[in-house]
């Protein structure tokens, strides 16, 4: 691995939260090109040998170069600048190789809640993406941050994603809860959100009683996500 510095000033941890959205663009672009290994050393976190029991730690590494802010998962990234930080990694040809995760979904507590008040659209409504290049051949070390790419949602997607979240919380609401499958919605779906097939919690029934279910998550289709990356073609990858 290559960990000679590129122009880059180390930054002392940790970081004050970016005072606008310039300031933070401008540190996610000093970032671009670098690989995890070389960001692990100047952030002395240690890089994982894989990331299948360490799924958050690319995350954790770009926030501390970043500064972000959030003390709870319920909060934007960057709350009092409005951005959520997504990292996506992708193949050779910026495509997204995985799902995004968004939030839990509530399966409880859902009177009065609409698509503009619910925490997707908080979570979507300003979105800083970091590409990361995430071939499995490509060591964990290796793999290079992109350009990144500062985004909102257009009225075609919240459309899509509207329609999405209404149906899939239709289903909870009315005790459908465990008929949820990863084929409901087009764009944003639900999946199972645990460490482990034993964790339960707390939902409604088909006649209305409460009951234990696998926690569920909000995600984002790769096609929702590739069409992002396609909107701003301008972006390579490097």
């Amino acid at each position: 691995m290559n960990t000679k510095i590129k122009n880059f000033i180390p930054y002392t941890f940790p970081l004050d939260p970016p005072k606008d959205e310039n300031a933070l663009l401008h540190r996610a672009n000093s970032l671009f090109g670098y690989t995890l290994g070389e960001l692990s050393i100047y952030a002395k976190l240690e890089i994982p040998p894989n990331l299948k029991r360490n799924k958050g730690w690319i995350g954790m590494l770009l926030e501390r170069y970043l500064g972000a802010s959030a003390k709870s998962k319920s909060e934007q990234d960057f709350a009092s600048i409005g951005i959520e930080l997504k990292t996506i990694p992708v193949d050779i040809s910026r495509r997204p190789l995985e799902t995004t995760f968004i939030c839990v979904a509530p399966l409880t507590g859902n009177s009065g809640v609409t698509w503009e008040t619910s925490y997707v659209r908080y979570k979507l409504s300003r979105v800083l993406w970091i590409p990361i290049e995430g071939h499995r051949t490509i060591p964990l070390a290796m793999r290079r941050i992109g350009v990144p790419l500062l985004w909102s949602l257009n009225a075609k997607e919240e459309l899509q994603l509207k329609s999405d979240w209404e149906e899939l919380m239709d289903l909870i609401v009315l005790g459908k809860v465990e008929n949820i499958t990863a084929h409901h919605g087009d764009m944003l779906h639900l999946r199972p959100k645990a460490s482990n097939g034993k964790a339960l919690t707390a939902a409604i029934g088909k006649f209305g009683q409460p009951i234990l279910t696998m926690p569920l998550g909000f995600y984002l289709r790769k096609k929702f996500t590739a069409k992002i990356l396609e909107r701003y073609s301008i972006y390579y990858l490097l």
